[in-house]
């Protein structure tokens, strides 16, 4: 239950701001460029903990730094919601991402230390909940602001982050576990980590893990920035058509997140995986290049299917590592560089359009993105621990 409201925290403040621009604009002036540094805040914080985290966990239980991650984003939310000026209201962000990006990184870990024999289940059912997280307050949020006022729309989602601490204090007072520096699991030597946030960077699966989480999201962050413009000018519908649309491809994240990580679980080797992710990217993209308006609720479906790679990712920072340590590692290095990969997706799709006038050439480059991941996914997909190469290295010393 912990880790299933953890993961119901790690998406609705983000969802929960952006539809409600014109009603904070009411009390706090709001220009483009402002709510493009809200936008842009996500993902850089994201990125930045990420890479924090693993430097944090030195020092502190898993479960210790996943409260303050959580006490951060309540005290991030309740600025939020009593900003009286722009400044405040990013730094109210900024508290709160900074929580969300702390817990991001802990979730694999977690599953990892209490659910080592489900490790496809329990990921499939908190990836789900992210899925779900991301549309609800979508869905409620205005009306909520229209009823309540907007502080009231942003500060009710603190709720969860409060709901979410209980169980951790619960489980920080019982879990009487050790995590000493240095334990054999599985007949190799666990490097301690400090050592492991150090090695890990000059780790080939880290960094084609990494790649392929942040193809995904720059794929995912492009698609919200950029597909309901780009429906408008190709594809012949109008805004509440492009809005289903996009809500279309979103809601096809829940079914990948329910199957895939359970799946992938079962299998050897998930290279068919992710030969069918990179697939449906390039056949969604193809579409709305070649055609458009023929039938672009199927090309939203089909791109749509293609973040079946996001629980994947998830799932393989487990799979991928042996020990706790290495899975804190893995899973702030691969989330931190994949964010900040994904950060650039809104931005590239933008210039592109920007400098050619046409949304031809952002599509050539998300189709090309299906490339890539192929490229970066057949390197993670075969069976290799991050620890295995440490273990060789102190051996060979």
């Amino acid at each position: 239950m912990g880790i299933i409201l953890v993961a119901a925290n790690l998406r609705a403040a983000v969802a929960a701001l952006s539809p409600i621009y014109a009603d904070i604009s009411a009390d706090i002036p709001l220009n483009s460029l402002g709510i493009g540094v809200l936008g842009t805040l996500t993902p850089v914080c994201f990125a930045l903990f990420g890479i924090l985290t693993p430097l944090f966990q030195r020092h502190l239980r898993i479960e210790s730094l996943l409260v303050i991650g959580l006490v951060a984003t309540i005290v991030g939310t309740v600025v939020r919601m009593l900003s009286p000026t722009y400044a405040v209201l990013v730094v109210g962000s900024v508290i709160v991402f900074a929580g969300m990006g702390v817990a991001n990184v802990l979730l694999p870990p977690l599953v990892k230390k209490y659910f080592l024999d489900r490790l496809g289940l329990v990921t499939a059912l908190y990836s789900t909940t992210l899925a779900i997280s991301a549309m609800i307050p979508a869905l409620v949020v205005v009306q909520l602001s229209s009823e309540a006022g907007w502080r009231s729309a942003v500060g009710v989602w603190g709720v969860l982050a409060v709901a979410a601490l209980v169980p951790w204090i619960v489980m920080y007072f019982r879990d009487v576990r050790q995590n000493p520096d240095v334990r054999r699991v599985e007949g190799v030597v666990a490097i301690a980590p400090a050592a492991v946030v150090g090695r890990v960077r000059h780790s080939r699966v880290a960094w084609a893990l990494g790649i392929l989480f942040g193809l995904t999201a720059l794929n995912v962050y492009a698609a919200f920035a950029w597909m309901p413009q780009i429906l408008l000018s190709i594809a012949g519908v109008d805004e509440g058509q492009a809005g289903v649309l996009l809500a279309l491809y979103v809601a096809m994240g829940i079914p990948a997140s329910l199957l895939i990580p359970v799946l992938a679980a079962r299998l050897k080797n998930v290279a068919l995986l992710i030969w069918l992710g990179a697939g449906f990217y390039a056949t969604g993209y193809l579409g709305l290049l070649i055609a458009p308006t023929a039938a672009p609720w199927l090309w939203m479906i089909l791109a749509g299917l293609g973040p079946l790679l996001f629980p994947l990712s998830l799932l393989l920072i487990n799979l991928r590592t042996r020990t706790q340590e290495g899975a804190v590692a893995l899973s702030g290095f691969a989330q931190g560089l994949g964010y900040l990969v994904g950060a650039s997706g809104p931005l590239v799709v933008g210039v592109l359009h920007q400098v050619s006038g046409q949304w031809t050439g952002s599509l050539v480059f998300l189709l090309c993105t299906a490339v890539a991941v192929v490229v970066v996914g057949l390197i993670v997909a075969k069976p290799h621990f991050l620890e295995d190469d440490w273990h060789k290295g102190v051996r060979a010393r």
